[in-house]
């Protein structure tokens, strides 16, 4: 009895870099404005959720600290849903139900309630839309990636510098609750962000060769999947049918569990692990400035006025920092030194915390925002582009939901720890120290792993040496396989033949 057997043939595509993808860009920008802008401006509504329940400011200030982890902690869980659907469903469902957060959070009767309402179902549907949404851009853009990041990443800015006051206004006009009513509808924004990000769909005469796009070298390439072909054996008609169907599903099982398991495959990576390293330190040291420095120039006499005006500086400084380091970052002279602007944005900025506690007035303090600005807009930008340069375009998705979920801990635990450190203290020197280390930290780890690898790498071309057989970034191309039900990275093509 003959028996027809299917083989997949893949095609892998290299991103157009233009065309579609300014629209997926322009999606990706509204994401970030919906949700990290809108995540931002929570704090906005801290005084009235003080004054309505009568709870203090550290009771109060869990919503935002629930808000920002829930986004990090789940994002995997974006990145799972958009590699075994797509990114489009990932977006829209997270923007139902980050909008529906919102709106149940204006109707809320307790702390508790917001608790769950706007710091967890309104942080998980952020988390479901913002991954995905920043992995589509990388899909679709390769010669200017750095620059087409840059523009997307800059809605967290512009998003913060016109919604905050437009969110006060809301609450003098129609109290918390409407203004949470409003920003409710202005978060299902994201589902029509969604509807943006389309598939990557190519006609197969149209198809490019992929580059090896990862740092280690290796080309990821596709499976020709199918189920293992088993011995010839004799079996009667009702065996056939009884092992036709235990096998099939048996083979679904299977292929779904080696499928999630190469989608991780980059965990065993050297280079993603130090880069992952390099992750904790910089999350525990980012966020302590952009909650202390108001604090900080209050204490050392400057207004409240100037003090807030500092905030605004450092806000749209940000945004030039997001699109003009994306754009120099593409240039042909400092394309393949991505990583070390990376690592100068990181070490600047945890300069510039080193030095703050000399800076004792306005005057001097503008240039501490517009330095701190410029180069965190910088680094923020270059995160998926130097994950991407790690692991390779196909396993971004994934790699991204990984980096943010790296973030959730240390956004929710240094804050505090800054403020222990205040208490303890009795000024703000420690806790900057403790953010200006910690970025440096970040920038040195990965500048004495590539110093290390450089030096390794002259050292083997010298003698000769071959590279070491258990680096999975040197694995035999038999299991450089990345396996994907997701239409939005790879075109696939399926003939049967008898």
């Amino acid at each position: 009895m003959a028996q027809e057997t299917r083989k997949q043939r893949t095609v892998d595509v290299l991103p157009q870099d233009g065309g579609w993808g300014w629209m997926i860009v322009a999606g990706c920008f509204m994401v970030t404005v919906c949700t990290r802008a809108v995540t931002r401006c929570v704090s906005i509504f801290f005084v009235e959720f003080q004054m309505h329940f009568g709870h203090d400011y550290s009771g109060t200030a869990w919503i935002h600290s629930l808000v920002d982890c829930t986004t990090m902690l789940c994002a995997p869980l974006g990145s799972f849903i958009g590699n075994r659907y797509s990114c489009r469903v990932a977006v829209i469902l997270g923007g139902l139900l980050a909008s529906t957060g919102l709106v149940l959070s204006s109707f809320a009767t307790s702390l508790e309630y917001l608790y769950l309402s706007l710091g967890v179902l309104t942080g998980i549907g952020f988390a479901l839309s913002y991954t995905p949404a920043i992995a589509m851009v990388g899909a679709y853009f390769s010669e200017r990636k750095a620059l087409a990041y840059g523009i997307a990443m800059s809605g967290s800015g512009i998003g913060t510098f016109v919604l905050a006051p437009v969110v006060q206004l809301l609450i003098d006009y129609y109290s918390w609750r409407g203004a949470l009513l409003i920003l409710g509808g202005f978060a299902s924004n994201l589902c029509v962000c969604g509807a943006l990000l389309r598939p990557i769909a190519y006609k197969e005469d149209e198809v490019r060769p992929l580059p090896m796009d990862s740092e280690c070298g290796y080309d990821v390439k596709a499976p020709l999947a199918g189920p293992t072909e088993e011995p010839l054996q004799a079996k009667t008609d009702s065996e056939l049918c009884s092992s036709s169907s235990s096998s099939s599903s048996s083979s679904s099982l299977s292929f779904s569990c080696f499928q999630s398991l190469h989608e991780y495959r980059f965990l065993l990576m050297p280079d993603f692990l130090v880069l992952a390293g390099s992750f904790l330190f910089l999350a525990n040291g980012c966020s302590l400035p952009f909650v202390y420095l108001v604090p900080y120039a209050l204490d050392v006499g400057v207004s409240h006025h100037q003090a807030a005006f500092l905030m605004s500086i450092l806000g749209v400084v940000d945004i030039f920092g997001n699109i003009s380091f994306g754009w120099l970052t593409d240039r042909r002279w400092l394309k393949r030194h991505r990583n070390l602007c990376y690592l100068f944005a990181v070490g600047m900025e945890g300069l510039c915390c080193l030095f703050i506690p000399l800076l004792r007035s306005f005057s001097l303090l503008i240039p501490f925002s517009v330095l701190y600005g410029y180069f965190d807009g910088a680094y923020v930008a270059l995160i998926p582009v130097v994950t991407s340069d790690v692991v390779g375009t196909p396993y971004l998705s994934s790699a991204l939901g990984v980096v943010y979920f790296l973030h959730a801990i240390p956004y929710l635990l240094s804050p505090p720890i800054g403020g222990w450190l205040v208490d303890t203290t009795g000024n703000y020197t420690a806790t900057f120290f403790l953010s200006g280390f910690s970025l440096i930290s970040s920038s040195l780890l990965l500048a004495t792993v590539a110093v290390i690898r450089r030096c390794h790498r002259r050292h083997r071309d010298i003698h000769g040496a071959q590279p070491p057989t258990g680096d999975p970034c040197r694995q035999s191309k038999q299991a450089d396989f990345y396996i994907t039900k997701n239409k939005d990275l790879m075109t696939t093509n399926t003939a049967a033949t008898s």
